[in-house]
């Protein structure tokens, strides 16, 4: 009873106990990811008569969305979460299904990971497994908090498990960026949880194996590994995907150090860059806001980092510190893997850059992500 009512004092307080720093950086982050957006489809779409407010229509829908999914997240005590922890494991393994079955699932750029919903939407299952895997693995991995002991390999075993089934079903879209960022999301939280280092090391061998064993087996649609080979000889596809990374680094490079103007972007305007407003956006920042903009959005992911830093480092118990070193991993290997790839320092795996890009279920799972981060840190301090 006195528990009870410990976890319900404390969401009365939720709100006010946010992060104010977190909030700033997500805010200053969505600000800016909604002038990209809109930067990046006006003149789009205005060339063919629609309607120029599109997609800013769309992505500030999905902002609003979002953020009431993340305040959701933040009304139950996270301690609690662990009891709906099987339903939504369960939800992300049924839709993860459901995209596979002829009829059901959409395919877009040689992976079938989206469901279509009426209105022009679209949902996508492998996002909602991040969140999944994350608590589902945090839960197994902190069992053995009360008793002060390091998880035993069987406690491994049984984490991995949980994170196997939803990268299987991935795989078989098949989705090599998303299998990458849960990878990395895993093997973070696996180090973090005082486990056998042999664990990790494990792990990430496993990875370059994998990753390799699906190229070759033909796992990787061949879209997927046009890629890839543009990411070691961009000339490999001219016509293609290389055309993309070689529009990508000219769009960049072309902002210089003040950037060409919001709105006033030749490249940009010109939709020399496929997918600009989704896995591209970044180059969008770099022509129209320069070097100084760039920068900007660069500080506002390092204020992010370094305040889900804190509330890792300040919570309570291991649970709470493991979903977070989960959510950290998830956005900054995403973060590192996009605009690396905008400038040809990392392949195309064809993910969202967090916050930024246009996408629903990417921005419905990067706020629950946020709210998670608040959550704990609201009943932490």
């Amino acid at each position: 009873m006195s528990q009870s009512v410990k976890y319900r004092s404390a969401n009365r307080g939720a709100f006010g106990g946010f992060d104010k720093l977190l909030l700033l950086a997500v805010g200053g982050l969505l600000v800016m990811g909604t002038l990209l957006v809109y930067a990046g489809t006006r003149e789009w779409f205005r060339s063919y008569g629609l309607d120029p407010e599109y997609y800013l229509k769309r992505h500030s829908l999905n902002i609003i969305i979002g953020g009431l999914l993340a305040y959701g997240t933040t009304l139950i005590d996270y301690r609690l979460l662990r009891a709906y922890t099987p339903i939504v494991w369960l939800a992300a393994v049924i839709g993860l299904v459901i995209v596979l079955i002829p009829g059901f699932g959409t395919e877009i750029n040689g992976a079938r990971a989206w469901i279509s919903l009426p209105g022009g939407f679209q949902l996508q299952p492998a996002e909602l497994a991040k969140i999944a895997i994350i608590v589902g693995m945090s839960m197994v991995l902190a069992d053995r908090d009360q008793t002060d002991k390091d998880p035993t390999d069987l406690d491994v075993v049984k984490a991995l498990a949980i994170a196997a089934v939803p990268i299987l079903l991935i795989v078989a879209q098949p989705d090599l960026g998303t299998v990458l960022i849960i990878s990395a999301a895993v093997v973070a939280m696996i180090g973090a949880s005082g486990a056998p280092a042999r664990w990790v090391v494990g792990l990430l061998l496993a990875a370059i194996v994998g990753v390799f064993a699906a190229v070759q087996t033909g796992a990787v649609s061949q879209y997927q590994v046009a890629r890839l080979q543009s990411f070691v000889d961009p000339s490999a596809d001219p016509q293609a995907t290389g055309y993309q990374l070689r529009q990508s680094r000219i769009t960049i490079g072309s902002g210089g150090f003040l950037g060409k103007g919001l709105f006033e972007g030749p490249q940009t305007n010109g939709r020399f860059v496929p997918e600009q407003q989704t896995d591209f956006i970044f180059t969008v920042a770099g022509e129209e806001l320069g070097f100084v903009g760039s920068s900007l959005i660069l500080a506002l992911y390092f204020l992010l980092f370094i305040r889900a830093f804190s509330i890792c480092r300040r919570s309570s118990d291991l649970f709470g510190r493991l979903v977070c070193i989960g959510v950290i991993a998830w956005f900054a290997f995403q973060t590192f893997e996009n605009i690396g790839m905008t400038m040809g320092l990392m392949p195309m795996t064809g993910v969202p850059l967090p916050f930024l890009s246009y996408g629903g279920s990417s921005m419905f799972a990067n706020l629950i992500g946020v709210g998670l981060l608040q959550n704990v840190h609201a009943r932490s301090r």
